[in-house]
C-alpha cells in the first residue's frame, strides 16, 4: 500500500470533526476572507515542513520507504509529507470549535447513532461474521473489521440516507422517532450524510483491496442497492417489487461478501441458504410496508403494499416465508432445522390475512413482534451453527 491511498483516507478524518462539529457561524464570514485565512495558514505550515523535515531528513532521523511515495520532493521532503499539515489546518480549529460548544460532541455520537438503528445492527452484521467465521475457522483481522462495518457504519449509511431523503414523509409517520426509525432535524442532515460516508471510509480503504475483485464486487453491489434505495434520482424503494428485492440485498449482501471473502464454495447448499435469507428478507420487507399502505398512497409514494393492497401483499409474505423454508431444505444437516425457524414469522402472518387497506396500521403489532422475533431467531440460528461446526470438525 502507498501513501496516495492512505492519505485520502487519513484527510477524510481529519476533516471529521469540521463536518460533525461546527455549526456554521452566523454571521458566515465572506468566502474570500475565510479562504485567504486558510490559505495563508497552510503556506506558514507548508514554509515550516520544508524547513524542518529538511533538515531532520538530512540529519537522518527519518524518511520514507521507497516504493512507497511519488518521487515527487521539495529539496529532501516528498510532496505526501504536506498531508500533515493539511490534517493540521482541517483537525484542530474544528476540535476547538467544536469541543468548546459544551453537549455539542455527544449529540452528535447520540444522534448517529440512534440514526443507525442499533436495534437492526445485528441483522447485518452476524450473517457476515457467521459466513466468514464457519468458512475460515478463524479469528482474524478480516472479521474484525468487516464485523465492526457491518455493525455500525453499514447502517449508519443505509439507515442516514434513508432518514434525510425520507424526511418529508417521516415527518407525517407517526411510527418514526423511535426504535423504527429517528426523526432528525433538517439542521442535522448534513452532518448525518457526511457522516455517513466518513465513518465507512477507513473500514472500506482496508476491505476493498482485501479480498480480490471478487468480493470487491460483491461489496461494491451492496453499498449500491444501500445509496439505490433512497437516494433521490434512484429511489428503489419506490418501485414496487424492486423495494422488496433491494431492502433483502441489504441482509444477504452482508452474508455473501463474507462467504466471498472467505473462499467459500457455491455449492448447493450454500447458493440455497442465501436464496432462502433472500427470500425471507423480501417478505419481511413486504409485511412491514403493509403498515404504510394509506401513508404512502396519500404521500404519493409506490410499494409493493400500495400496489397489491394489504392483504394480498401479506399473503405473498407468507408464500416467499414458505419458500424460504422449503429451499433450507436443501441445506446439508442440521441446516434444514432451520426450516422451522419461519413457522414463528408465519404464525405472526396470520391475524393480518383478512386485512384491509383501511385498518392497515394495525400491521404495526406484528411488524413490533417482527423485530424482537428476530433475536429468539438469531439465537437459535447461531445454536444451529455451532451444531453445524461441531459436526465438521
Amino acid at each position: 500500500m502507498t501513501y496516495a491511498l492512505i492519505i485520502p483516507v487519513f484527510l477524510a478524518l481529519a476533516l471529521t470533526p469540521a463536518t460533525l462539529l461546527v455549526r456554521r457561524p452566523s454571521p458566515a464570514p465572506a468566502p474570500r476572507r475565510a479562504l485567504a485565512v486558510l490559505g495563508i495558514s497552510f503556506g506558514i505550515l507548508a514554509l515550516l515542513t520544508v524547513v524542518f523535515d529538511n533538515l531532520m531528513i538530512a540529519a537522518g532521523f527519518f524518511d520514507y520507504g521507497a516504493g512507497h511515495i511519488t518521487e515527487l520532493r521539495i529539496g529532501l521532503v516528498p510532496v505526501e509529507d504536506f498531508a500533515y499539515p493539511l490534517a493540521a489546518l482541517l483537525l484542530l480549529p474544528s476540535l476547538w470549535w467544536g469541543l468548546a460548544e459544551r453537549g455539542r460532541l455527544t449529540a452528535t455520537v447520540r444522534t448517529l447513532v440512534a440514526t443507525s438503528r442499533p436495534v437492526s445492527w445485528v441483522n447485518t452484521a452476524f450473517p457476515f461474521a457467521a459466513a466468514y467465521v464457519l468458512t475460515t475457522g478463524r479469528v482474524d483481522l478480516p472479521l474484525v473489521a468487516g464485523t465492526l462495518f457491518f455493525l455500525f457504519p453499514y447502517n449508519l449509511l443505509m439507515y442516514g440516507i434513508n432518514d434525510v431523503f425520507d424526511y418529508e414523509s417521516d415527518l407525517r409517520n407517526p411510527r418514526k422517532g423511535g426504535v423504527e426509525g429517528a426523526l432528525v432535524d433538517r439542521s442535522e442532515h448534513r452532518m448525518i450524510l457526511v457522516g455517513s460516508v466518513l465513518a465507512a471510509l477507513p473500514f472500506l480503504a482496508y476491505l476493498l483491496p482485501a479480498g480480490g475483485a471478487g468480493a470487491a464486487g460483491v461489496l461494491g453491489a451492496s453499498l449500491f442497492a444501500v445509496v439505490a434505495y433512497s437516494l433521490r434520482g434512484l429511489r428503489f424503494k419506490e418501485v414496487p417489487f424492486l423495494d422488496s428485492a433491494t431492502s433483502a440485498a441489504h441482509f444477504v449482501s452482508p452474508a455473501v461478501y463474507g462467504l466471498v471473502l472467505a473462499g467459500a464454495n457455491p455449492s448447493v447448499g450454500v447458493v440455497a441458504l442465501c436464496a432462502g435469507f433472500f427470500l425471507w428478507s423480501m417478505a419481511s420487507q413486504a409485511f412491514g410496508a403493509v403498515q404504510d399502505v394509506q401513508a404512502d398512497r396519500e404521500g404519493g409514494l409506490r410499494s409493493i403494499a400500495t400496489v397489491l393492497g394489504a392483504r394480498p401483499t401479506v399473503w405473498t409474505a407468507l408464500v416467499l416465508y414458505v419458500a424460504a423454508g422449503l429451499l433450507l431444505l436443501l441445506v446439508p444437516w442440521p441446516g434444514p432445522l432451520a426450516s422451522l425457524l419461519v413457522l414463528p414469522y408465519l404464525a405472526n402472518l396470520v391475524p393480518f390475512l383478512t386485512i384491509t387497506d383501511a385498518g392497515c396500521a394495525r400491521a404495526n403489532r406484528g411488524w413490533r413482534r417482527f423485530l424482537w422475533l428476530n433475536y429468539l431467531t438469531g439465537f437459535l440460528v447461531t445454536m444451529l451453527l455451532l451444531w453445524s461446526w461441531e459436526l465438521a470438525h
